[in-house]
């Protein structure tokens, strides 16, 4: 379930109404697997609209809209976002452009025939396809985020030589199954001015990039297993999958019912696999206390008086399980509530509905 990316050419208590007032639902996910019968694809595919790659994780109901890139002046940046409404590591992009104001437009991608994006060798999302003069693709949302903010800061490098700072590398498990990783994923490429502008000291840098790594490689892994802890929230979730996502009428209808009992025993293997504890509710409220620690009460986002990228990283995976359970209890049993709060509203003031 991580994000970041290849460019490629081309309730146990009451909350405040404002919580309970909220749609349900905003999608998990993550690629269970692939092939089988086209029952099991059925079921992978709407597993795999929730979410990245290492398990199932909620998404977030879809509060943005969309906006045509043929707005923006001659020479601005034209974008496009390919993406599963339900999936965390596109909520993490959507967070990220939506908070620096730049207008893109939407391709909801099924999740099962993916038709929308066989243009692409790269079969996942997000993919964002960026015009800035000619056209490229980028793949994988922690790169996309770091090339787009890299691209932002300094105009001095087009942004297709930016994104050749992050190359592929492909490993291979323990278990023998060849993966690509990303070289400086984290890194924003900017020389010694730009850097000191953006970051006034060095570990104002190494804090955001840990963060921002902590999210892909431990927040995301928590969402899945406790939004399908129970089979009565693995149900909800797929319900609200199924109506929000890009499904035909007999793959929802499969997906709702078979997908939710696949992935609530799909959730107990995600559970052991990261060693999570018999109740995993503890484990998310612990990992958003930590996040809460980190920012401290002395700062209203880690990055002070506005978010950083680690701010908008956590921010776009917590915010794929509003309006679900998971998501109730976590406010009502942490303290991530403030920041979250101002979070929404700092974003909001962009103008940009999320």
């Amino acid at each position: 379930m991580a994000g970041a990316g290849r460019v490629w050419r081309l309730g146990a208590l009451l909350l405040p109404p404002a919580w309970r007032l909220r749609a349900p639902g905003r999608a998990f996910g993550a690629a269970a697997g692939r092939g089988g019968s086209s029952g099991g694809r059925l079921v992978l595919g709407a597993a795999f609209a929730l979410g990245g790659t290492a398990g199932l994780c909620l998404a977030a109901r879809q509060r943005l809209r969309e906006h045509s890139a043929a707005e923006l002046p001659a020479g601005s940046l034209q974008l496009t976002l390919y993406q599963y409404k339900t999936c965390p590591f596109c909520s993490k992009v959507r967070a990220f452009l939506d908070y620096h104001g730049l207008p893109y437009e939407i391709v909801e991608v099924n999740p099962i025939m993916r038709k929308e994006i066989k243009f692409s060798s790269y079969r996942k999302v997000p993919i964002l396809l960026a015009n800035a003069g000619s056209p490229l693709q980028l793949n994988d949302s922690s790169v996309i985020i770091s090339a787009i903010k890299t691209y932002l800061v300094s105009r001095r490098n087009s942004l297709e030589e930016i994104v050749s700072f992050y190359p592929p590398v492909k490993t291979v498990t323990e278990k023998g199954k060849e993966v690509v990783e990303y070289e400086n994923k984290y890194w924003l490429m900017l020389d010694e001015k730009e850097t000191k502008r953006v970051y006034p000291v060095k570990e104002v840098r190494v804090e955001e990039m840990k963060w921002r790594k902590w999210a892909d490689d431990w927040l995301v892994h928590l969402i899945s297993p406790n939004v399908y802890r129970t089979p009565k929230e693995a149900l909800a979730s797929f319900d609200y999958i199924v109506r929000e996502g890009k499904f035909g009428t007999l793959e929802g209808l499969f997906a709702k019912y078979v997908g939710a009992v696949a992935m609530f025993f799909v959730s107990k293997r995600l559970k052991k696999r990261h060693q999570l504890r018999d109740d995993v509710r503890e484990d998310l409220y612990q990992a958003v206390n930590e996040w809460v620690k980190a920012v401290g009460k002395n700062r209203l986002f880690m990055g002070g008086n506005q978010p950083n990228l680690a701010d908008l990283a956590v921010y776009g995976v917590l915010r794929v399980m509003e309006g679900l359970e998971a998501f109730d209890d976590m406010m009502a049993h942490t303290n991530i509530q403030p920041w979250y709060q101002r979070m929404e509203e700092v974003i909001e003031k962009t103008g940009v509905a999320i």
